[in-house]
């Protein structure tokens, strides 16, 4: 019996003015066309707070260290072929960018209130980012075959 496994990704809220930051993906094969906030699976041997270090340089230019980032939700994922978990982190300082580090992923990147996201936005991200901006509670789970 092989033992059991998920997915993990890590998610930055990136916020200046009552803003958020988020790019829109392309060629990813995955949510085309539609607003994200920076994020990336988490590779072996990385901890979350580290795998979010290295996605915010690689997608949008951006420098942090450990103490930059504040822990504030984890979304627990799960349908009929994938689990997953998310980590989101709020950064609470940066150096550089933010700029679109990968075009080949990113066609643009902007600043959205907080409170009037686009429509185009990632349906388990909107999700996840209502419930962090609520300030209910710092765990949730979503399935995937209703979203």
């Amino acid at each position: 019996m092989s033992r059991y496994t998920f997915i993990a990704a890590v998610h930055l809220i990136i916020e200046r003015d009552g803003e958020i930051l988020l790019s829109r993906r392309c060629n990813t094969g995955y949510q085309d066309g539609v607003y994200d906030v920076p994020a990336g699976h988490i590779e072996s041997g990385e901890t979350p707070r580290i795998a979010a270090i290295r996605e915010a340089k690689e997608e949008i230019g951006i420098t942090l260290s450990v103490d930059d980032l504040q822990f504030v939700h984890i979304v627990s994922r799960f349908g009929t072929d994938r689990e997953r978990f998310d980590f989101y982190f709020r950064v609470l300082r940066y150096h550089g960018g933010p700029y679109i580090a990968e075009p080949d992923k990113c066609s643009e990147i902007s600043w959205f209130p907080k409170d009037t996201l686009p429509q185009e936005i990632v349906p388990h991200v909107r999700d996840a980012l209502s419930t962090i901006f609520q300030g209910t509670t710092v765990y949730s789970e979503q399935d995937w075959d209703k979203s």
